[in-house]
């Protein structure tokens, strides 16, 4: 399912199309017999026109506006819904029938006109009752029946469900095509050699697809977190009612396996709720979701601003394309990293909807309140910032290049190679708190002689510094020249995992299998 930007409403007085002042589904007649002018089928209580009366209200307490996009899945839980009406006898099979064939039409409808559809009436406040209400439209009082047993608190509640789920296939697959692009670029660049960075301070030599492959897992990590939290706690909360559960015969357990067949297994429920309370009032879900995109975010925002300080003209590691680069409105020779900077950027936005979420939830009572409402517009939010943020990543990453000349012509500052050279020492017997105190020194020998280079050094003051740290003469032999410099260190590391080319090699060709 395509994410769907967020309608806003405009201010002041609505009109309600469709509508006629004082009507209301399912007829002008039948509300005239209850006495009601409310349009809202759910406050014939108040015997008035109720929160429609006031524009700002009405507009306040919609939901409509975001929440349209979880029709299908509005539709999905409907319909199992009412398969075990009949299979119960609170419904026929003809009214089943009747049932099923017009929330299919207006599936059909919505999907083939979504923000056009007529049945998008703000005063019904919701996606849930909006349905409802073109359902009866259809079919009359069959349509009246399947709300029997059912309340839009655990309606609302399975619908989320259902939607993080699909929501998370969707982001998984432009993680999965982002990890893909960055293999594609480690076979192409990966073996280019270049400095790993600690406190952004020059740390060892690594090849290029080292790194790449780093990002490459950290994104694998989020797709994994992403799936086991949307799944929640593997419950389904319809049938849980308002908050207490319903005195019908509802089959709980006949909905799992309804749904199950319904979404061909995407639905797929581990058992009903266990406590018709908590399955409403919980919001779990929503914020265990936004966190996972939140993590997602962290780590796009990480790889933004390494890449960020890599097309910079200080760095010049990274050539990017002029697509994913803008100019500046007084300096024409600038070619700013904006697109980096907005996924960057865009993590901010995500944190403040998790942390949004947590507060929304912080002080409700047990019980379903109107506040729970508010988490889709947080889920759809933080999702969509993700989702559009990840598939521009791929794209950048896909035309990027690493300038090989530009990281070779420096390479040699920064004595990349100290610690290959004290685990050289170590081969040769020094304890290693020994053979950092060697090395250390043998650095500031080349600083102070103005040298960039250890290899730069004779081998007698490879020697001299040992002797120095009080172990044997002649502890360096010839042999030492080998393991210094940028390209011998990235051919000499072994460990599994390593930044080098043997580590490269064997995690490119994990990461070539996993994406087929």
């Amino acid at each position: 399912m395509g994410h769907c930007s967020e309608t806003r409403l405009p201010p002041g007085p609505l009109t309600f199309p469709g509508l006629a002042e004082g009507s209301q589904p399912p007829s002008a007649a039948t509300l005239s017999a209850m006495n009601q002018t409310t349009p809202k089928p759910w406050e014939h209580a108040k015997g008035a026109a109720g929160s429609g009366a006031d524009p700002l209200a009405t507009r306040f307490v919609e939901s409509l506006s975001f929440d349209r996009r979880l029709y299908r899945h509005d539709i999905a839980g409907s319909i199992a819904h009412a398969r075990m009406l009949a299979a119960v006898g609170l419904i026929t099979q003809l009214e089943l029938g009747e049932i099923e064939h017009g929330l299919r039409q207006i599936e059909a409808e919505i999907a083939a006109d979504f923000d056009g559809w007529k049945g998008w009436k703000v005063e019904l406040e919701d996606v849930h009752m909006c349905i409802e209400a073109a359902l009866i439209e259809k079919i009359g009082d069959p349509g009246r029946k399947l709300h029997t047993g059912r309340s839009r608190n655990d309606q609302v509640a399975l619908d989320l469900r259902l939607w993080a789920r699909e929501g998370a296939g969707q982001v998984q697959a432009l993680l999965t095509d982002l990890r893909r692009a960055l293999l594609e670029l480690a076979e192409r660049d990966g073996r280019i050699v270049m400095p790993s960075y600690t406190h952004l301070q020059r740390a060892q030599p690594i090849v290029a697809g080292a790194e790449l492959l780093a990002w490459a897992r950290a994104f694998e990590v989020a797709g994994q977190r992403l799936e086991v939290l949307a799944r929640g706690d593997g419950t389904c909360p319809l049938g849980a009612g308002a908050i207490a559960g319903s005195a019908l015969p509802l089959d709980r357990r006949a909905v799992l396996s309804l749904l199950e067949q319904l979404t061909d297994g995407a639905a797929a429920f581990d058992a009903p709720s266990p406590n018709s309370i908590e399955a409403t009032a919980s919001r779990d879900l929503a914020v265990d979701y936004v966190y996972a995109l939140a993590m997602a975010a962290m780590w796009l925002s990480r790889f933004a601003e390494q890449w960020i300080i890599y097309a910079s003209t200080e760095f010049g590691f990274i050539r990017l394309d002029g697509r994913y680069t803008t100019g500046s409105s007084m300096m024409p020779q600038k070619r700013n990293p904006d697109m980096l900077e907005l996924i960057r950027g865009r993590c901010g936005d995500v944190y403040g909807r998790l942390t949004a979420l947590l507060t929304m939830c912080k002080g409700l009572t047990i019980g379903y309140n109107r506040d729970l409402q508010e988490d889709k517009r947080h889920v759809f939010a933080a999702h969509d910032a993700v989702a559009d943020s990840l598939e521009l990543a791929a794209r950048i990453v896909r035309t990027a290049r690493f300038d090989e000349d530009r990281i070779s012509a420096g390479l040699d500052h920064g004595f990349l190679d100290a610690t290959s050279l004290a685990d050289y020492l170590v081969m040769r017997g020094v304890p290693f708190r020994t053979a950092h105190q060697i090395v250390g020194s043998l650095v500031r020998t080349c600083e102070q002689r103005g040298l960039i280079k250890l290899e730069q050094l004779a081998l007698d003051d490879f020697n001299a510094a040992c002797t120095a740290a009080d172990c044997a003469a002649g502890t360096c032999a010839e042999e030492v020249y080998a393991w210094l410099g940028p390209a011998n260190v990235v051919r000499r590391y072994q460990s599994e995992g390593n930044a080098g080319l043997d580590g490269f090699e064997a995690q490119l060709a994990r990461l070539r299998q996993t994406l087929g």
